[in-house]
């Protein structure tokens, strides 16, 4: 039987040629899905960040384009407004020009002077201006107003109560909103006085009412 020797350990066996590193324990070294997190961690956060500017980006360029298709939509509408007016100028000028014309057809019919040819064309180029927006206005009878009328003549009437056209001179014209001529008139304001004697007359009418009537014999 053998004697175990008192003091000394028992040793693993080590193969032979094997040095002593390899017969101590090794530490565990880190898994693959490890070291691979914090990397990929890293690249979500990147991708964010590209996708936070990519849509901030985006935002400033919508925003550019809607606000150069309001300043173009504000130029179109100033363009087809200043051609409009352009046009509208144009067209009043043109009718300016027939006027006097139109106040030889007119002088014309009123002393029955508009016959045959003469007629026919004047009725045509009657047509033709009133298509293109051509209005005459000015009647007898009617109340005077200075941003329409002209006052050419000036007379008082007892049967008038407020300044009134008594005969057209020379009829006005429009065109759309804009007058381009006023109508020259004739005009007559209320007798001096008249108003006075007129309330004085009521007044005693509405006495005689009440008293039932003006006292007979």
């Amino acid at each position: 039987m053998t004697e175990e020797t008192p003091g000394f350990e028992e040793k693993p066996d080590v193969p032979s040629g094997a040095t002593p590193e390899d017969a101590e324990p090794k530490a565990a070294s880190p898994s693959s899905e490890e070291a691979a997190a914090p990397a990929g961690d890293a690249q979500s956060a990147g991708l964010v960040a590209e996708l936070d500017q990519a849509r901030t980006a985006l935002n400033e360029r919508t925003a550019d384009l809607q606000r150069l298709q309001a300043e173009y939509q504000n130029y179109r509408r100033r363009v087809e407004r200043d051609r409009a007016a352009v046009k509208e100028i144009a067209v009043a000028n043109l009718l300016n020009e027939l006027l006097p014309v139109l106040d030889d057809i007119g002088r014309a019919r009123d002393h029955s002077e508009l016959v045959g040819g003469f007629k026919s064309v004047a009725e045509s180029l009657e047509t033709v201006v009133a298509k293109m927006g051509l209005q005459q206005f000015g009647k007898e009878g009617e109340p005077f107003d200075p941003t329409i009328h002209e006052a050419l003549m000036h007379s008082y009437a007892p049967d008038v109560t407020e300044t009134t056209c008594v005969a057209i001179l020379q009829p006005g014209y429009r065109f759309g909103e804009r007058t381009i001529r006023p109508a020259r008139v004739a005009v007559a304001e209320p007798q001096p006085g008249a108003q006075t004697v007129k309330a004085e007359e009521t007044g005693e009418a509405a006495d005689d009412k009440e008293n039932g009537g003006p006292d007979e014999g």
